[in-house]
């Protein structure tokens, strides 16, 4: 039996994976799609707060890293993990062009403990998806604001209303190499 700090730790990092893996197009923008993931690959870091609901108001962290699909397909695959407080849970997504669309599973899917994606589309700059957990339904909205950080909504259906959830912004993490020159 998990407790409940971990099981909010999972849920919150299982949409926050998906905001960052479900950066997702349909296929007929081809090499577009795939360089959109290639864009987003990389380490990105940041934190978050459930915004509604029975956990308003706590706040997490997450560390991600990214790698486009390698094959002719669009696609990422991403590992890391999320935190709140001292309970640390570990993180895995993929996502994969199918056909005209994407799908895709966080931790072990809607079966498991995790979340499918059912559904993408991106814009420009921003990416809406569609997210399912058994009865839950719901969209994330990711933003690329520039090339080095990324905020990210994650809203779920009541009713016949999007009720936002959860919010997290994230920053890519460069790597701290010296660079000079030798003369």
């Amino acid at each position: 039996m998990f407790s409940r700090p971990s099981l909010i730790v999972r849920g919150v990092a299982a949409i926050a994976l998906a905001a960052i893996a479900a950066i997702a197009t349909p296929a007929s923008s081809g090499t577009r799609d795939k360089a959109f993931f290639e864009k987003v690959a990389g380490q990105w870091k940041g934190p978050g707060e459930i915004v509604a609901g029975k956990y308003k108001g706590t706040k997490f962290t997450c560390d991600l890293t990214g790698e486009p699909s390698s094959g002719k397909e669009a696609g990422i695959k991403l590992d890391g993990f999320c935190r709140v407080g001292v309970f640390k849970q570990p993180m895995s997504a993929t996502i994969t062009q199918k056909g005209g669309s994407y799908t895709g599973k966080f931790l072990d899917g809607a079966d498991g403990k995790g979340l499918d994606i059912v559904s993408g589309n991106v814009a420009s700059d921003k990416v809406v998806v569609g997210i399912n957990r058994k009865k839950l339904n719901g969209a994330m909205i990711a933003r690329l604001q520039n090339a080095e950080t990324m905020n990210i909504t994650i809203s779920v259906k009541v009713e016949e209303t999007m009720v936002p959830v959860i919010g997290v912004s994230l920053n890519r993490q460069m790597d701290n190499i010296a660079v000079g020159s030798i003369e």
